[in-house]
């Protein structure tokens, strides 16, 4: 089998050709670099309709095969630019009827994970995958690729080139922000995750400002650069904790950038997982990655018909199964004197004559600079302290608090035993259910959380990170742990998005599951409120509005 890709969501135009066991025999492309301004969607498609013809026969030399040599051609579906997509898509049905030869579509992001495994060996890592359009924190669990976290607004790549525009460092903005940082010192910016998610848009607009300002442009690229890529490595140290795998994988055009590189190595190394990254080539969009997974998707279920060859401009990486992919089950090891490393915070064994007692405490984060990590740190450990003391006047159980310890950033509280909410609902016997029934306990401990929640969010508090490993089940006691990321808030928004997390946290499971355990959840959470407290339609319609955006759910 030998499959001829092409490649053209966004600036870059690739071809590539690889065959059936992974082997890379062309790989050639050409990037769109506009005179000013970011990119222009018809300057882009324009670009691809005059460098495709070109390219293919490069290819095709640099393999030293013919065009009749081929056996398939794939294509990226989406996501990415509405006229490059089609533009693409129309070039590859017109080759693939001329040379007669069978047709896929592939998702442009799967794409990037699944070059970056074949060329690194990485098996079932933990994906950050970033760039232009795209910032997604991506595992595979149970049959598919499922987005753990993700932007809620811009991708970093646009925050970075919007940014370079603004104060005229030109496009692309990410070479010459990196280059800047290296003479700049910290200056203060915003700081934005929310639970597995995380947002740029009020980081580069606060940068703007400062620069605006008069703010040296190299303090504002050195803090740029730091918060956002703090926030990344930090989302995907919280799913790496999530999903206890022990393979990291960076991939897609931001990759590039050293920096990112070095803290995302260091974050994998606290965590006793390996760092993975493919060649540069293959970070940016290319044509043998579409390639590769056209052979892939091909090889599990075969080629497209024609007519369904159309083109989807926000095609979800979690809308696509992925039975070519081998889930292991390697999980991190780690060393006897941690009793538990989550992303927040290690558990420490107590120095208190109580062995009922356990430490919390929020170990030095290597990858991020002293000024924004001893912000973080010492900010949340004040603000759990805090909502661990109020959240009981909800009627919500949550460890006892002993003592608080702010220059060590830690907290000593009651230790909780029990099973992790998130292991009841993934039970194995209840994942191969053909019907995907839930069971009586799954039923009732859904509806209690979704109870529990609703007393949080009636004193509005809002946890912040509502995941099924931060929810102990203990002699069919409900205990939430690990309010970090909490805050204080009366808006709907809010509310909505603290139980959209839990439902994210909840991807690992087959989807029509998902949204079963979920519609409990959100029973639980309505009855927990007297009817004349809350508008039950008004919160469902947020949410739905919430979803429709995009981010939180595929299906």
């Amino acid at each position: 089998m030998i499959c001829l890709g092409i490649e053209g969501t966004a600036e870059k135009t690739g071809v590539g050709i690889v065959d059936n066991d992974g082997n890379i025999l062309a790989n050639v492309g050409n990037q769109l670099f506009p005179e000013e301004g970011g990119i222009h969607p018809r300057e882009a498609a324009e670009h691809h309709a005059k460098w495709i013809p070109k390219l293919i026969p490069e290819a095709c030399k640099k393999a030293k095969i013919n065009l009749k040599d081929i056996d398939l051609i794939s294509f990226s579906k989406g996501p990415g630019l509405g006229p490059g997509l089609r533009t693409t898509a129309t070039a590859v049905r017109t080759l693939a009827l001329s040379i007669q030869k069978p047709i896929i579509g592939v998702n442009h992001c799967i794409g990037h994970i699944e070059i970056g495994k074949v060329d690194t060996g990485a098996i079932d890592p933990i994906s950050l995958y970033v760039s232009g359009g795209n910032s997604q924190i991506i595992a595979y669990e149970y049959g598919g690729y499922r987005v753990f976290g993700e932007t809620l607004d811009i991708a970093i790549g646009n925050a970075l080139d919007q940014f370079g525009r603004e104060t005229g460092l030109g496009h692309p903005g990410g070479p010459v922000v990196e280059k800047l940082a290296k003479d700049g010192n910290y200056t203060d910016l915003p700081y934005s995750v929310k639970g597995m998610d995380l947002s740029f848009s009020g980081l580069m607009s606060a940068a703007i400002r400062k620069y605006k300002e008069g703010i040296d442009i190299e303090d504002i690229c050195y803090s740029f650069q730091e918060n956002a890529f703090s926030m990344l490595v930090e989302v995907t140290e919280r799913v790496l904790s999530h999903t206890k795998k022990d393979e990291v994988l960076l991939c897609g055009g931001v990759a590039a950038n050293k920096r990112l590189r070095e803290m995302l190595n260091d974050m994998a190394k606290d965590h006793y997982a390996q760092f993975y990254m493919p060649k540069m080539e293959y970070c940016g969009d290319n044509g043998a990655m579409i390639a590769w997974l056209g052979v892939l998707m091909n090889n599990s279920y075969g080629p497209d018909k024609l007519e369904d060859t159309e083109v989807i401009q926000r095609f979800r990486t979690d809308e696509v199964d992925a039975p070519w992919v081998k889930q292991t089950s390697s999980k991190i090891n780690l060393p006897s004197t941690i009793l538990a490393k989550g992303a927040e915070a290690d558990i420490m064994p107590s120095k208190w004559i109580c062995s009922e007692v356990i430490v919390k405490r929020r170990s030095p984060k290597s990858y991020r600079i002293a000024e924004i990590d001893e912000k973080i740190r010492k900010s949340r450990t004040k603000k759990e302290a805090k909502i661990i003391s109020d959240i009981k006047n909800a009627g919500v159980l949550s460890p006892i608090l002993h003592d608080i310890d702010l220059d060590e950033k830690s907290i000593a509280m009651e230790k909780i035993n029990g099973e992790l909410v998130k292991d009841v609902l993934e039970a194995k016997e209840f994942n191969e259910s053909l019907e995907s029934k839930l069971s009586d306990k799954q039923k009732q401990l859904s509806l209690a959380i979704g109870k529990n929640i609703g007393l949080m969010h009636q004193k509005n508090i809002i946890h912040g990170d509502i995941t099924g490993s931060n929810i102990i089940l203990n002699d069919d006691k409900i205990f939430f742990i690990d309010f970090g990321l909490g805050k204080y808030s009366d808006l709907v928004e809010d509310k909505c998005v603290d139980l959209l997390v839990f439902k994210k946290s909840l991807q690992s499971i087959d989807y029509k599951t998902t949204n079963k355990i979920f519609s409990m959840v959100l029973d639980g959470y309505i009855n927990s409120y007297d009817n004349d407290n809350i508008d039950k339609e008004k919160i469902i319609s947020k949410i739905h509005e919430i979803e429709s955006r995009g981010r939180y759910v595929s299906h």
